[in-house]
Order: C-alpha cells, then structure tokens, then sequence
C-alpha cells in the first residue's frame, strides 16, 4: 500500500528549507532550486506545493510569524500560570530581539521581507501581514490593562508608548545584528524603558 503523503508537512519541510537556506544566504539571494536542494527534495515538489517564488515566500512568512509566536507562548509559560502585563510586554519584545540562532534568523528575515516587499511587485501588490498593527494592538492593550490595575503610570500615552518600544526593539535588533551591542545590553535597555512605565516595585523576569 503506498505511503499517505502529509501535504502540510510536506509545507513545513519545505518552509523550514527556506528560513534555513535564507538566514545564510539572505532571503533576495535564495531561488527554488536553492530550497529544493536544502529541503532534499526535487524542483518540481516544491514547484507542485508553490507555483511562484512569491507564494513561496509568503508561506514562508507566515511560517516564520508562526514560529515567533510559539517562542513567545512558550517564554510566557515558563513564566507562570499568570505573568502578568508587564511579563507578557517583554516576551513580545525580547522574543524578537536577536539573542540566540532563531531569533537571530527571524529577525533578519522579518527584515528582509519587510524591505523586499517595497521593491518586489508581486509582494508589492499583497498585504505584507495579515494585520500589520497586530503588535502594536497588542501592547496598546496590555499597557492600558496595567494602568487599569495600577501596575503602570496612568499619565503615560499607552499607544505611542507600544509604537516606541517596538521601534526601539526593532532598532536595538538591528544594532545586535551589526555588531554594534551586544544582547544583554539591549535587554538592558529595554528594561530601562518598561521602569520608566510601569511602577517600581515590579521585578522585571529574567531575560
């Protein structure tokens, strides 16, 4: 009897081929063969499961955003049964941060995606995520719920405070990336700024 195919796994193989082949060669460089011969399969699967390179890459987006989520899930949870806002702020950032392998190739491919979308004309013409202000949402809401139970100043401006510490991240990511700091000085910065927020007395879990 013939073996049943997984066509999600399949996917998954083949999506988990591009990060890996992407996060070395940078995500411009990378054509289908290259996933191909990464992911140990022919041309013409990948070409079966992905007609274009652009469906390629958006599948491998949101594999990547999938991935990012599981990381932060799985910070959280090792932070207790209820983390609070103030935990569940900082998992979202410093998840993203580039301190280990992973997050190193997420945030360099979330990049690299985000700036081939402007000059790509079949990315172009699509929807670079699903809800782009999902992250910052987020933490307008989770800051707005600290200033509710008074873990967090009630003066400051909750939305332009998520814009800032995602623009900050970002940034500081970047500067990891380069060379240019090192990922205990960014966490370092960035718990600077969650004092500043919320109110003293609150231990901020370790990074």
């Amino acid at each position: 009897m013939p073996k049943r195919v997984d066509h999600e796994e399949r996917r998954t193989q083949i999506a988990e081929a591009l990060i890996q082949v992407a996060g070395r060669r940078g995500l411009h460089a990378v054509g289908m063969r290259d996933v191909a011969a990464e992911a140990g399969v022919s041309l013409r699967l990948v070409q079966y499961y992905f007609e274009t390179k652009e469906k390629l890459l958006f599948y491998g987006l949101r594999y990547l955003t999938d991935r990012f989520t599981a990381r932060v899930g799985a910070r959280l949870a090792a932070a207790g049964p209820d983390p609070g806002p103030r935990a569940m702020v900082e998992a979202l950032l410093v998840t993203s941060l580039p301190t280990d392998e992973e997050s190193r190739t997420f945030h360099l491919l979330y990049t690299s995606y985000a700036i081939l979308s402007v000059t790509n004309e079949a990315l172009a013409a699509q929807p670079f995520i699903d809800n782009p202000d999902a992250a910052e949402n987020a933490l307008t809401a989770l800051l707005q719920q600290a200033q509710e139970t008074a873990l967090a100043d009630p003066a400051v401006d909750a939305r332009m405070e998520a814009v800032s510490l995602l623009a900050l991240t970002a940034t500081m990511g970047t500067s990891i990336l380069v060379g240019q700091r090192a990922p205990e000085s960014a966490i370092a910065v960035l718990h600077h700024h969650l004092n500043r927020i919320f109110n003293s007395g609150q231990t901020p879990p370790p990074a």
